[in-house]
């Protein structure tokens, strides 16, 4: 039996009369990066929305460590989807203090995570001044703050340099032997291909494909595919 941190069972998001996510189910192994791929306009924020408590679903149910997911379950989960919810006019270790009073963590946490996320230097640094790789690298650490089992990142990579995404890919893929699952949503599928262990693809909503990442298959393609099939599956 599979150790799954996170499953959806028929997850269904409807406005009006479409459905952005339908009869969506997926399972998410522990200590693992589960990269989920998709369009703009797939579905993925909406799934991931519903998995935080951002939104209620419509139909189908989600579990989190094998029992219905409750709102006491976002102590266990760090998220970040969309910007970063940073102050642009305090330093990165004031917003992380900050977080700290929220979660009632000693001030020494705070200073862990500027190690782990490679913000240590910046001092006295308002973050209005930050790059656009250093904000999401201080957004991803407001998001371990409370040491999450699960840490969600939707499209952490949009806007950034190759050598961002490079210092952020390496960030994450050392998430899982800190204790962390990571979800990984993204439309960039060489980035995902490059970090995570399985992916699931879905368009208009729906799972298309889902399996273990190998090198030698042409993921590009299955994408294609995945997304030509699914059109106007809603």
């Amino acid at each position: 039996m599979e150790n799954y941190i996170l499953e959806t069972r028929h997850l269904t998001k409807q406005f009006k009369a479409q459905k952005v996510v339908n009869d969506l189910s997926i399972g998410v192994k522990e200590n693992s990066i589960y990269g989920l791929l998709g369009p703009n306009g797939a579905g993925k924020s909406t799934l991931l929305k519903m998995i935080t408590g951002l939104l209620k679903p419509t139909q189908g149910n989600i579990l989190f460590q094998g029992a219905a997911w409750e709102r006491r379950n976002l102590s266990k989960i760090g998220a970040l989807i969309e910007n970063p919810g940073i102050y642009p006019n305090l330093t990165a270790m004031e917003n992380l203090g900050l977080a700290c009073t929220l979660y009632e963590l000693p001030r020494s946490r705070a200073e862990e995570v500027l190690a782990i996320i490679g913000l240590e230097n910046p001092g006295k640094k308002k973050v209005r001044n930050f790059s656009m790789g250093m904000k999401q690298r201080l957004g991803i650490g407001m998001a371990i703050i409370n040491n999450p089992k699960l840490l969600i990142l939707d499209e952490p990579t949009n806007g950034l340099d190759p050598l961002g995404i490079e210092e952020l890919r390496e960030l994450i893929r050392s998430f899982p032997s800190k204790g962390m699952t990571v979800i990984l949503s993204s439309h960039i599928l060489t980035e995902v291909a490059l970090i995570a262990d399985e992916v699931t693809i879905i368009a208009n909503g729906v799972v298309g494909y889902h399996g273990e990442v190998k090198k030698d298959e042409d993921l590009e393609k299955i994408f294609m595919d995945v997304i030509g099939k699914n059109r106007g599956a809603c």
